[in-house]
């Protein structure tokens, strides 16, 4: 079951512990990401915060927001590039994203493989795909006080195992989130501390959410018409036939 799109807004941009989280999960989106100029950048779900620093060098930016979810404009004091869609149906070619993340849709959708096939399709060839979920051992997947807190937590192994299934290769795991989901002014102030610490002591276990890098699997044309030029190869090719004496 989808959050509701006022929820998600009000957690990201009105809160203290929201804004946090965003910084965190955008700057590893950046270090993965750095530049995507000339690019069709997509975020499916909510994932419209990470999105920003994108706008200015990539050719066309899209913020896709799931029906049950709701939409909301974005980004804000700028043209709109948020549409709401259906979950499984977007309003994008095939083939057409260069990067696509996805934050808040997966672990929330009731029809997370036919999700997972629409997104395979958008996706072009060398295209990349970012897929962010609660981590099942984190802090974060078991508090309500955040939206990690709802829908199926993923440990690596399980995240992996769903997107090979579906055509994406793997390529790289990452964590973020070190920090408790607290609001609390210590842990607000000292939050960069606990990220940079994560990172050294256990870098995908302890984090609150993951982050996996995929790229889309393309296989081999085959089909009948190879083997049959393998069957009937080219007459030049043949053994000269022996020439009876006259």
């Amino acid at each position: 079951m989808h959050l509701d799109v006022q929820d998600l807004r009000n957690f990201y941009y009105r809160s203290t512990l929201g804004r946090a989280a965003q910084k965190a999960i955008r700057d590893e989106v950046l270090e993965l990401w750095p530049e995507t100029t000339g690019q069709t950048v997509a975020g499916f779900g909510f994932a419209v915060p990470l999105l920003r620093p994108y706008l200015k060098d990539a050719r066309r930016v899209v913020g896709l927001m799931p029906a049950p979810q709701g939409v909301m404009p974005w980004p804000a004091g700028m043209a709109n590039v948020s549409v709401l869609c259906e979950e499984t149906l977007w309003p994008l070619d095939t083939g057409r994203v260069d990067r696509l993340v996805m934050m808040h849709g997966l672990e929330t959708s009731e029809r997370p493989s036919d999700l997972l096939v629409e997104a395979h399709r958008v996706l072009g060839p060398g295209g990349k795909a970012l897929f962010i979920v609660p981590n099942r051992s984190g802090w974060w997947s078991s508090s309500d006080a955040t939206p990690f807190g709802f829908g199926r937590p993923y440990s690596a192994g399980q995240l992996e195992a769903q997107l090979r299934e579906h055509g994406f290769m793997p390529e790289r795991v990452r964590a973020t989130l070190y920090q408790p989901p607290s609001q609390k002014r210590f842990w607000r102030k000292t939050g960069a501390l606990w990220e940079s610490l994560g990172k050294t002591v256990s870098p995908v276990v302890a984090g609150g959410v993951l982050m996996v890098e995929v790229s889309k699997r393309v296989h081999a044309p085959g089909g009948p018409g190879l083997r049959e030029a393998v069957r009937k190869p080219l007459g030049v090719l043949s053994p000269k036939p022996e020439v009876a004496p006259i």
